[in-house]
């Protein structure tokens, strides 16, 4: 069940944080109570503390275009988690990474040649070596 809402909420943000990122830069001014992207207080207090360049960087239409496409593939990835729904509950669920086979099932993918781990036994166990006799170690 837990499994489930998280993939659901996560496919929530990354629909919302696409959308906004995908259409904030673009709204005129005095919409939905919004400034202008190139024209709010946190960009103005940043300009002052760095330079005045900033401003007019963040307000270029490149700026803008890049903020937007991080937005879109953000709505992409919210879309893809959609309709891989089932899919990513399962993995989830299983807790092992997968691989699809032809089927369109979900198989575990085991290492066929792991190597068995190495049985150590504790460090506290062993003894204090001397590293000389007793006679050299004698002021």
């Amino acid at each position: 069940m837990s499994s489930r809402l998280s993939v659901i909420f996560y496919i929530i943000l990354c629909i919302e944080i696409g959308v906004v990122l995908a259409v904030l830069p673009w709204v005129p001014h005095g919409w939905f109570g919004l400034s202008d992207w190139g024209n709010n207080y946190f960009l103005l207090l940043a300009s002052r503390k760095v330079g005045f360049g900033v401003q007019r960087f963040i307000a270029s239409g490149w700026v803008r275009g890049a903020v937007s496409g991080i937005g879109i593939l953000n709505l992409g990835m919210g879309f893809w988690e959609l309709v891989n729904f089932r899919k990513t509950v399962r993995a989830l669920d299983a807790g092992l990474p997968y691989v699809e086979s032809s089927r369109q099932t979900l198989t575990p993918r085991v290492p066929t040649n792991a190597a068995q781990p190495v049985k150590t036994d504790p460090l506290s166990d062993y003894p204090r070596r001397n590293h000389g006799s007793d006679d050299a170690q004698q002021f």
